[in-house]
């Protein structure tokens, strides 16, 4: 009978103490193995405390324009959640996300309509409502997200884009 190959160099044995290959007791090696798994676990303490930090950030729906110029009023609606991710919340902008799924432009408003209603559904789970406001005021789309939001009773604040 052939005789096993140990995959380490240490093992661990009945007893608490680690041993060598050659079966002596290794408490050197004991400890700085303790050591070792000792900062691992406080270093994974803290990614798990960073991860439920962030899962449990508040949600916050933005509010901001996309017809018009959509190019600079999605450049805006990107600068927005920027500034949301600064202050530790987490943006849920669904001008960002279903214009590109729904391939929705100015005039499709069978599309238009369909993402305004998805929006609202996420618009129903966040925390929170920031209206960014442009010099030109509030889109149609805008004061819709903003009539729901109140009906829901969500805590609601206007931000001008001018000041991010």
């Amino acid at each position: 009978m052939r005789e096993e190959i140990q995959p380490y160099f240490f093992e661990r044995r009945n007893s608490d103490m680690y041993k060598n290959s050659e079966g002596y007791a290794d408490p050197t090696a004991a400890r700085a193995i303790g050591q070792v798994m000792k900062e691992y676990k406080a270093n994974q303490k803290k990614i798990w405390r960073k991860q439920y930090e962030m899962k449990n950030q508040s949600k916050v729906y933005v509010v901001s324009k996309y017809a018009g110029d959509i190019d600079k009023n999605v450049a805006d609606a990107i600068k927005a959640c920027r500034y949301l991710i600064d202050k530790k919340k987490q943006p849920i902008a669904s001008h960002l996300m279903y214009p590109a799924i729904l391939g929705i432009g100015d005039t499709d408003m069978e599309s238009r309509t369909l993402g305004l209603m998805y929006g609202l559904s996420l618009l129903a789970m966040c925390d929170e409502v920031y209206v960014f406001e442009t010099k030109s005021g509030l889109s149609e789309g805008m004061e819709q997200e903003v009539r729901e939001a109140k009906k829901l009773g969500k805590p609601i604040k206007f931000i001008k884009m001018e000041e991010i």
